[in-house]
């Protein structure tokens, strides 16, 4: 509905009305979609901020400054990816007298100030637990030698035409160079400013390190409109039309995909399903673990285990504990289920890694009860290892092993 508003605002009710169909039909929002994330919030006050930028360019009123201010401070609250939305705004003053207009009389103060008081909660909150958040980005971004990966860079940027469309990215690269050559219209050169910003600076952490493709996500909501308003100006309807249906079909095979994954062969091949199929398997395994001996709690190592297995094993009543991964916290997880002494015994470890040899040490008893194996999808099977805990002596987390091959 944002979306809707923004290109409203900008180019007509048809643009707006377009725009909202193509970025609800986006192959990497339809894929996005299928999981629970932090994305969701994250878009929804990343497009309130872009209408309320959009607005206050327009018509500079403090409120608008004051629901810009606001969106940026709750998008903070849902991922830290909402800080481009500063990096966007500073891009599009430096190239738009509108923009730095927009800024001045206070606006910019009272647009830092919301936001910052919103956020600053959740600032003092980390402060006080070690900032998790920040660790799990340090690790995310993940920089150290050799610094330059031009083939992360090539895959980053391929991953891109998927995430958005082949033809609809194929537009975006085009008309962006058409205005970066000649400016011709203040409206795209402000979508420009909402998009290009977070693919380049993706583009550089790819080249540097790693980028996931869904990480350009906030790009996305600019560039629909700005492709869209493209292509309806140009009279490309039938192009349009082509890339609309691609992204329909694409969703509806990835609404299905999961659900059938495992019985037809059409979906065998798609590699990517491996990491959303699969974990009812596990938690079955797990299961049957259960059933053969009485357990007084699971105990997980990874946020991805103990997420499926609360899901899927919700109406076990067993307590679920996660074995720390260092000296602080490192997820929601680690830090609402720590394991701790008093635990009630034995525990039943479960994990895709080989149990540690460490926990030998940890524990007064240790056996392990071998692996299961669980088919997913294109030949592939996530190994699921078990061991049998008691006796927990109150030794430190050990550190964590690689993968079993």
């Amino acid at each position: 509905f944002m979306l809707y508003l923004t290109g409203r605002a900008l180019y007509g009710p048809a643009v707006g009305f377009w725009s909202a169909i193509v970025f609800d039909t986006l192959p990497g929002l339809s894929y996005s979609s299928l999981l629970i994330t932090t994305d969701v919030p994250l878009i929804l006050f990343w497009t309130i901020a872009l209408y309320a930028w959009v607005m206050l360019v327009k018509r500079q009123s403090m409120g608008f400054a004051i629901l810009l201010g606001v969106a940026i401070g709750f998008g903070l609250l849902a991922k830290q990816a909402m800080i481009y939305a500063f990096l966007c705004m500073a891009c599009h003053a430096a190239v738009s007298r509108e923009a730095r207009q927009a800024l001045r009389g206070g606006r910019l103060v009272v647009v830092v100030l919301l936001a910052f008081a919103l956020f600053v909660p959740n600032v003092i909150w980390n402060a006080e637990h070690g900032f998790p958040p920040v660790k799990h980005t340090g690790a995310n971004i993940g920089w150290k030698p050799p610094f330059i990966h031009p083939l992360r860079l090539v895959q980053y940027f391929g991953l891109q035409f998927g995430v958005f469309g082949p033809i609809l990215f194929a537009v975006l690269l085009r008309a962006s160079w058409r205005e970066i050559r000649h400016a011709s219209d203040p409206d795209k050169v402000l979508l420009l400013s909402f998009s290009l910003p977070v693919l380049a600076l993706l583009c550089v952490q790819a080249l540097i390190s790693r980028a996931h493709g869904n990480w350009s996500a906030t790009a996305y909501p600019a560039a629909s409109i700005l492709v869209t308003a493209a292509m309806l100006e140009l009279d490309r309807r039938i192009l349009f039309g082509v890339s609309l249906g691609l992204h329909l079909a694409i969703a509806v095979m990835l609404a299905a995909a999961p659900a059938f994954a495992l019985q037809l062969p059409l979906f065998e091949r798609l590699q990517f399903l491996s990491r959303v199929v699969g974990w009812r398997g596990v938690a079955d395994a797990v299961r049957g673990k259960l059933e053969q001996e009485h357990y007084g709690a699971l105990l997980v190592d990874t946020r991805e285990m103990a997420a499926e297995l609360l899901y899927y094993l919700r109406d076990e009543p067993i307590p679920l504990y996660v074995w720390p991964s260092g000296p602080s916290p490192s997820d929601q997880y680690e830090m609402t289920r720590a394991f701790t002494a008093g635990a009630p015994e034995p525990i039943l470890f479960v994990s895709l890694k080989r149990c540690p040899e460490s926990f030998a040490t940890s524990f007064g008893t240790f056996t392990d009860l071998g692996m299961q194996s669980v088919t997913l999808v294109a030949a592939k099977t996530r190994m699921v290892h078990f061991c049998r805990l008691a006796e927990y002596k109150g030794e430190p987390a050990p550190a964590p092993e690689a993968p079993a091959p």
